[in-house]
């Protein structure tokens, strides 16, 4: 099975790396996580709710929304600040992309470990900004916020067609499809992971500072 693949690329600077990523990561999995499985008896259950928040952003002018979890929250958080701080740790800022890959587990023989088999990936690629001065900074902070705006415009848009996504599973099998360690969501399988790369002259990233240079001419 082919995983569908999304890229999205965005022009940042280093304090708004964990913010962009976490509003782009949320937004994935509010629409890739369910309430808890209450089973009766077998093939008989309830879902509980899932509960959402607003989130307000420091240094972008954007607010998303995301799974009212703490456990959900805390999840992605860890990886996310690991990229931030790997990125930020280069003496020359350069460019990093994170992925959010939801997955399915099939069942090996013993003593096999269960495949992993990947159904949608969606990388956020960053450019990183040097920015001279606060000027510079706040045309970037409104201009991102309109950027991530049109992105979950574009998520929502593509998370409503009828794509494949994993059957709703038995029982005895919602743990190869569903992360059931979370105690008050339950999303699809996924993981998280990520990579760094020297200074970058993206077309993302030449396009932001080309914009901000002629704000700031006006």
């Amino acid at each position: 099975m082919n995983a569908r693949t999304q890229m999205l690329e965005l022009s940042v600077e280093g304090r708004q790396i964990e913010e962009t990523v976490s509003g782009i990561f949320h937004t994935l999995l509010l629409h890739r996580t369910v309430g808890k499985f209450h089973y009766k008896q077998e093939g008989t259950y309830s879902i509980g709710t899932v509960g959402i928040q607003d989130v307000d952003c420091d240094f972008v002018d954007f607010t998303y929304v995301r799974v009212a979890s703490h456990g959900l929250d805390q999840t992605i958080k860890k990886d996310i600040a690991l990229f931030r701080d790997t990125l930020r740790s280069t003496d020359n800022p350069g460019s990093g992309q994170i992925s959010l890959e939801f997955y399915q587990k099939k069942r090996a023989r013993w003593p096999f470990p269960a495949e992993c088999i990947p159904w949608e990936v969606w990388t956020v690629k960053l450019d990183i900004l040097t920015l001279n001065n606060e000027n510079e900074r706040q045309i970037c902070r409104e201009k991102l916020g309109e950027m991530l705006g049109e992105k979950v415009m574009n998520i929502a848009d593509l998370m409503n067609r009828h794509e494949y996504v994993p059957k709703m599973p038995n029982q005895a099998e919602l743990d190869l499809v569903f992360d059931t360690s979370i105690s008050d969501v339950q999303p699809y399988l996924f993981r998280i992971s990520h990579q760094t790369t020297g200074p970058s002259q993206s077309s993302v990233g030449t396009t932001m500072r080309k914009f901000i240079k002629d704000t700031l001419a006006l």
